[in-house]
């Protein structure tokens, strides 16, 4: 895999693009998918390497996982028991391997999860996640980097979660799916993946309804059955066009996506002074005169989402003022700073504030990306720069966004992969 990032600022993006499947959504939908009976057939999932790791680890479960001509994914079980096993080498380079003890514990009532990775964004416990399968019947031991849960005597409960977290919310969705009884989730998250695994498993045979709210009522089933299912557009993936064309000074039709989703990202966008219109094929961000700054506070969803605050801070580094972001969800998502500061941004940290005094250009550098998201940042970021940016350890970027260089060269900016 190419790990390198060679960009040419000062190019006005031009055209269309079309978003992917939602990272996010294919991860977990992957993970329940093991759950049915038989073949399920999952369209629109993103050809990313987050996607490679995870159809690795079903595949080394004893599940068949494999891409079909037609661009779809199949998920095929074996009649028999599989292996209830993630491989910690495959397991260290995701966070959504966590993902498969709520499908392994609802399959077979037992799983060993390898303490998951990812990107180094902050503390994301496993806390909550086993509060939940706790609630239903698991009982759960950790040693020596697993997760060890048995699931022999399991029922619905009712589970309150401190805190909307998005994995624990997934985890027990899927266990309480096929654990007998009605589950209650309160204080659910309520992100569009959380309403797309709902839809997935129902479409399954499941019974879940209030996803989308925070309040997530399961009743479990006996069994699951398979079928064909579309994984939604990456809101994020989208957001971070949107934000290219504002940044570059382009106008760029956004196309498969879902406006609703976009909402807290598209009210930024135009407080910034960018032009956001929603036309029949998707959204159309026209950038505006000159960059507005604006004030940002992550928050769980419907609030402004994590995964873009990163994009949007390579933003208000060239407004035409002052801007505050407040990062509430993850305390290391201000790593990229230092990267942006190589380019010649002003940006101050204190504690989970950061203030971006911003300037009326960058200047391209040698940087480095941090994690998936401040990865897109800087390529962001390098595209209005002046004269060349490197990034450097870019197969971050490849994480989550399918095909990334051949979009943007197609709307006009100048990239190479090395």
């Amino acid at each position: 895999m190419k790990e390198t990032l060679i960009i040419e600022g000062e190019r006005p993006l031009h055209g269309n693009v079309r978003v992917s499947g939602a990272k996010n959504a294919a991860l977990v939908i992957m993970a329940a998918a093991i759950m049915a009976d038989g073949e399920t057939i999952l369209d629109n999932v993103p050809q990313i390497c987050d996607v490679d790791v995870m159809m690795q680890i079903i595949n080394d479960l004893g599940v068949d996982c494999h891409w079909n001509d037609d661009g779809s994914l199949s998920i095929c079980p074996p009649d028999k028991e599989i292996l209830t096993k993630t491989p910690y080498h495959l397991a260290k380079k995701v966070r959504a391997s966590n993902l498969f003890l709520g499908s392994l514990l609802g399959r077979q009532g037992e799983a060993v999860i390898s303490m998951p990775g990812g990107c180094d964004i902050g503390s994301r416990p496993m806390d909550l996640h086993l509060k939940g399968v706790q609630a239903l019947g698991a009982e759960i031991d950790i040693e020596h980097g697993f997760i060890y849960a048995r699931a022999k005597k399991t029922s619905g409960n009712r589970v309150y979660l401190d805190f909307p977290s998005v994995g624990a919310t997934e985890n027990i969705m899927m266990m309480a799916a096929k654990t007998p009884g009605l589950t209650v989730i309160e204080n659910s998250a309520k992100e569009p993946e959380i309403v797309d695994l709902a839809n997935f498993i129902n479409s399954m045979g499941g019974k879940i309804r209030g996803a989308g709210t925070d309040i997530i009522k399961i009743e479990g089933v006996s069994q699951l059955k398979p079928g064909r299912y579309a994984i939604i557009p990456d809101r994020i993936e989208a957001g971070t066009y949107m934000v290219a064309a504002a940044i570059s000074g382009g106008e760029i039709m956004v196309e498969n996506i879902i406006p609703t989703h976009l909402h807290p990202i598209t009210a930024k966008l135009q407080e910034t002074g960018a032009m956001v219109q929603e036309k029949d094929n998707g959204l159309l961000v026209t950038a505006g005169d000159r960059i507005l700054p604006a004030d940002i506070k992550t928050l769980p969803y419907p609030g402004f989402p994590t995964d873009m605050q990163s994009q949007m801070m390579a933003l208000l580094c060239l407004a035409d003022g002052t801007s505050v972001i407040v990062e509430n969800v993850f305390e290391n998502r201000f790593q990229i700073v230092d990267e942006l500061k190589r380019m010649g941004a002003r940006i101050k940290v204190e504690g989970h504030s950061a203030v971006v005094e911003g300037r009326d250009h960058l200047y391209g550098a040698r940087v480095k990306a941090t994690d998936l998201r401040a990865g897109a940042a800087l390529v962001l970021a390098g595209l209005a720069a002046r004269g060349q940016t490197i990034i450097d350890d870019a197969g971050l970027i490849f994480r989550g966004y399918e095909d990334i260089t051949n979009k943007l060269t197609s709307l006009g900016a100048k990239v190479e992969e090395r």
